[in-house]
């Protein structure tokens, strides 16, 4: 069987040919996003954002959160475009860096929302097609202005958040739209709540088949997630199995204690409607 230690190498030439908006690339900051005023104290208001989230995501079998694409009315994209033009006209790099972390998290999601409903009805976010030859997704397409700097979805996921934060649980925050991966929550992220939510949410995901999912007979197939970022999971399957011990429920933690190696890995693009 392949282990995430060996699927890095073809998992990493398969990005390469496809496009896909991942990479298992050590991730660079850009120095001009780093900046932050630890002694500013202001909030920004996420409650648009919420009020969406509260009315078209709905909890589903299997702990699954699912977006009501097909049912957001003209006045709740008018109020996603609001709010998305709203944080686009804040000069973020003057606030603290917890309000930041919330505000990129919630700048991400947000755009890719409005990104499924520009195209709706698609069956997955990889058939939106927009960045480019050879290349699938919307990822890698200039979808916001920051500081009259037009910003990609990877630009905000690579170049942003995973290495100026450099914390594994980005990852259960960033959501692509997809069955697959971690949940899109109910609320927005503040920065009062974002520590504990990105928690929460690694609990939820780790302990969940699309995170961690054991086969008959004891094997282990982990999200592809563990093998697109390793980098940021320790680089092996050793560091993969330490991050996720950190999040595994007791039945779950015996099992991955008891692993001699993960089998493979596992991703459902499927619309997370």
């Amino acid at each position: 069987m392949k282990t995430v230690t060996r699927l890095i190498g073809l998992v990493t030439l398969l990005l390469v040919v496809s496009g896909f908006g991942f990479s298992s690339r050590a991730p660079q900051a850009w120095d001009d996003w780093a900046v932050s005023n630890e002694l500013d104290q202001r909030v920004i208001d996420h409650s648009a954002w919420s009020g969406l989230l509260a009315s078209y995501v709905k909890p589903g079998a299997g702990g699954l959160n699912r977006f009501a694409y097909g049912k957001v009315t003209p006045a709740g994209k008018q109020a996603l475009k609001g709010y998305i033009d709203s944080l686009s006209q804040i000069e973020i790099t003057g606030y603290n860096r917890k309000e930041q972390l919330a505000y990129w998290l919630n700048l991400y999601n947000a755009v890719t929302v409005q990104v499924i409903l520009d195209h709706y009805p698609v069956k997955s976010i990889r058939d939106i097609d927009i960045s480019g030859f050879l290349k699938n997704g919307p990822w890698q397409k200039e979808l916001v202005n920051v500081e009259e700097t037009p910003l990609t979805l990877d630009n905000i996921e690579h170049d942003i958040l995973r290495p100026i934060w450099r914390d594994p649980r980005i990852h259960y925050r960033v959501n692509c739209a997809s069955v697959g991966c971690p949940n899109l929550m109910t609320e927005a992220f503040t920065s009062a709540n974002v520590d504990a939510m990105l928690s929460a949410n690694a609990r939820a995901y780790v302990n969940s088949p699309r995170g961690v999912l054991v086969r008959n007979g004891g094997e282990i197939s982990v999200s592809s997630i563990y093998s697109w970022f390793a980098n940021d999971f320790g680089n092996s399957e050793a560091g993969v199995i330490k991050h996720l011990l950190e999040y595994a429920e007791d039945g779950l933690a015996a099992q991955l204690r008891a692993a001699n190696d993960l089998s493979d890995t596992h991703y459902d693009w499927a619309l997370n409607e």
